[in-house]
């Protein structure tokens, strides 16, 4: 292949391309981290080694290396290299403890959200009552209680 094939090839490859691909790649490399995190197989623990070493190497020189992967999605690659090690720590199940604990919270915002600006947020409700209940509601659901009238 000439340079100058490898060039036109080069720019056939749009940014969302590299985006889609970046964001495949990193997504492989967790899933290998978690799913081969203590396998007994050869073939496993190169895969495991594979995606350790790509997460915790330090390169520019690659063109998907971690560190250029997360420039591509506009990530900051500390809190996701420590997100990723971070859930290795915690094994498979605290993975999902923390998963659930993110998406029990995103639930929770979402509820707060649609009753402080639901249709009887500002008519049909006596102001100093759905003043009280709504601080208690955000109170329980940022302390991560239970919503007590």
């Amino acid at each position: 292949m000439t340079q100058q094939t490898m060039k036109t090839n080069d720019a056939d490859i749009s940014g969302e391309s590299q985006r889609e691909l970046a964001a495949g790649v990193l997504k492989q490399a967790a899933q290998d981290l978690r799913r081969f995190r203590r396998a007994k197989s050869t073939i496993g623990r190169e895969l495991y080694l594979d995606a350790y070493r790509w997460l915790t190497a330090d390169e520019y020189s690659w063109p998907f290396s971690f560190i250029n992967v997360c420039q591509l999605l506009n990530l900051a690659p500390e809190p996701v290299r420590q997100e990723l090690i971070g859930d290795l720590a915690f094994g498979t199940c605290g993975y999902w403890t923390r998963r659930c604990g993110r998406a029990t919270r995103r639930f929770r915002i979402s509820l707060i959200q649609l009753f402080a600006s639901g249709p009887n947020a500002t008519a049909g409700m006596p102001a100093a009552g759905y003043g009280r209940t709504t601080t208690a509601f955000q109170k329980a659901a940022s302390m991560g209680g239970a919503f007590v009238t």
